[in-house]
């Protein structure tokens, strides 16, 4: 493997995903629970303190600082409200599963308006609202722009911890009479496998697929009431994903990544100068601008072949994809 790798042309990363290497993963990390996700929250607010780099003359945001002045008790009848020093702003925020109230979460605060910076900065109080327009959290606070400020993303920051949870993220998993898992990849052969591996570990038919995505989990008597107990026994179940076999292609960055499960047919390739031979014989060797392989090979053992060839990464995806059109390359051919 070493070896294959200081063979790739500069520019492009190759690989390889191998059988003999890959281990199994927790239910966990391949799978979710119907009913566990995040919510997304959203909001609009205005940043006050800046240094000259805010909105100046912006309807929207004069309205709202009219409003809010209104509120604190200073009336500002008939007035447009003009400064620099103020940016109206969206706010973003991801409420985690289970989200309990008083619980800080992180929101980002990006420019809507004409505002150059947002550096120094520091949020009004401002309302954050799921898709059902339900209040959930209420942010404030002073924001951070990373990195260098002459390379930095200056309209858009964070404010760790800057949002309160005002609003339970309600869900009983305890008492429930079944649980459905979805597999983040559907794959009918790792649903069966999963399913196998949940009964025995349960002691009993507990588990069922309802298609090649979904696994079924009836509660058991002995974790009747134990929802959680029953769960963190299943998330923690190690299983063998299968996969499709797929040759992923970035053309953009020469990126190729190669599943172990890809295969190549007799077929053969003849690209500007370079010859290569799949065939039914035995092995052949590589000279400077021929290469003969066996039928069969892996798209890794062409690509050595190519790599030694000095084909350039542009040309090997090209190759790649004339494989595919030709019906030689059996898997998924998937270009980003």
């Amino acid at each position: 493997m070493n070896k294959l790798f200081k063979t790739l042309s500069l520019g492009m990363l190759l690989l390889l995903v191998s059988a003999e290497v890959a281990q199994a993963a927790r239910l966990k990390d391949i799978a979710s629970i119907r009913g566990v996700r995040e919510n997304q929250l959203i909001g609009y607010g205005i940043v006050v303190g800046l240094k000259g780099t805010g909105d100046g003359k912006n309807e929207f945001m004069s309205k709202s600082m009219v409003r809010m002045f209104d509120k604190l008790g200073v009336k500002l009848e008939n007035q447009d409200f003009t400064s620099k020093n103020v940016a109206a702003v969206i706010i973003t925020a991801t409420m985690p599963a289970f989200g309990k109230s008083g619980n800080p979460i992180d929101i980002t605060v990006s420019a809507i308006g004409d505002a150059s910076s947002l550096a120094g900065g520091t949020l009004l109080q401002s309302p954050l609202r799921a898709a059902n327009d339900e209040v959930y959290a209420v942010a404030q606070g002073s924001i951070i722009i990373g990195g260098d400020p002459k390379d930095a993303h200056l309209t858009s920051g964070r404010i760790p911890n800057g949002a309160i949870i005002e609003r339970d993220m309600t869900a009983d998993f305890a008492t429930r009479k079944m649980y459905r898992l979805t597999l983040i990849n559907p794959d009918f052969t790792t649903a069966a496998r999963s399913v196998l591996t949940i009964n025995k570990e349960l002691g009993g038919h507990y588990a069922s697929a309802k298609d090649g995505g979904t696994i079924d989990i009836i509660t058991p008597f002995a974790y009747e009431n134990r929802g959680v107990e029953l769960l963190a026994t299943i998330e923690s179940i190690d299983i063998n994903p299968d996969m499709k076999a797929r040759v992923v292609v970035n053309e953009k960055t020469g990126t190729i990544v190669i599943g172990d499960k890809v295969k190549i047919s007799k077929v053969a390739i003849s690209h500007g100068s370079l010859a290569v031979k799949v065939s039914d014989g035995k092995k052949g060797t590589v000279d400077e601008k021929v290469a003969v392989l066996e039928s069969g090979v892996s798209v890794g053992e062409l690509v050595q072949a190519l790599n030694k060839m000095g084909v350039t990464p542009k040309d090997l995806i090209t190759i790649l994809q004339s494989i595919k059109a030709a019906g030689a390359l059996h898997g998924e051919l998937d270009v980003l």
